[in-house]
């Protein structure tokens, strides 16, 4: 059995004295781990760094076997994302949050947004915004999609500005007036299918959104906390809006 294919690494954890095994998020065949021979090496050490892109090759005898893989950078975004805490933990958060996906199990449409959020990893003005849209968009994979299509009350599809944290269907300001304290704000740049310019506290609200339902429909269900990476990540978004560095 053997495979070539492209991927961004979500881990990397030793193995005996010169090995590692390394979890890459492929476009072709998902969640993959493989053994990488000479992984803790000083050459191999830049290459295997959480958030790069990179070609792979896996081999193994039987389809269900760790198997082997050989790895080469097509991009290293991990590298410039260490001068930059707030990306590096953007970085961080992505990568373990794709580890909620099945082992093996392709997901194509996730893995280019995957790409798009990882090349704007040097502008702050973008990627918070794209890495909140890229957790709904694997809050969908996942099969927990939110309905923001229409309002949940009344079918209109327009002024949607709430989400019910119920159902995670969308609530327009009318219907949801006498209830707006019990329901989620419902950033307009997450509506699908509009463009819609960034407003104060629209990525805090959105990160909000997404947060309540990894927690209560994903993470809750498997007895697991949320990964520390997210909180880290949304304590220095905090940090640079306060410092009016971040829209």
């Amino acid at each position: 059995m053997n495979w070539s294919d492209e991927g961004v690494i979500l881990s990397v954890r030793p193995h005996g004295e010169t090995a590692a095994v390394v979890e890459i998020f492929t476009r072709a065949h998902g969640r993959h781990l493989g053994l990488v021979h000479g992984g803790r090496s000083r050459k191999a050490r830049p290459v295997l760094q959480i958030g790069n892109h990179v070609d792979v090759t896996w081999k193994a005898r039987l389809a269900d076997h760790l198997g082997h893989m050989s790895v080469e950078l097509i991009r290293s975004y991990a590298a410039g994302a260490m001068d930059d805490p707030a990306a590096l933990a953007g970085l961080t958060s992505l990568a373990a949050l794709s580890r909620l996906l099945p082992e093996r199990d392709p997901h194509p449409n996730l893995y280019e947004v995957t790409l798009f959020v990882l090349a704007y990893l040097d502008d702050t003005s973008v990627w918070p915004a794209l890495l909140a849209r890229w957790e709904l968009a694997l809050l969908d994979e996942l099969g927990f999609g939110l309905d923001l299509t229409q309002c949940a009350a009344t079918g209109i599809n327009d002024d949607l500005v709430y989400v019910s944290p119920k159902t995670g269907r969308a609530v327009s300001a009318s219907a949801g007036e006498p209830y707006r304290e019990r329901l989620l704000t419902l950033p307009p740049f997450l509506l699908p299918g509009r463009k819609a310019a960034l407003a104060p506290g629209d990525v805090r609200n959105a990160f909000a959104l997404t947060g309540h339902f990894l927690e209560t429909r994903v993470f809750r269900s498997r007895g697991e906390d949320m990964p520390e990476a997210r909180a880290r990540l949304l304590a220095l978004l905090n940090r640079l809006d306060e410092a009016d560095k971040l829209i």
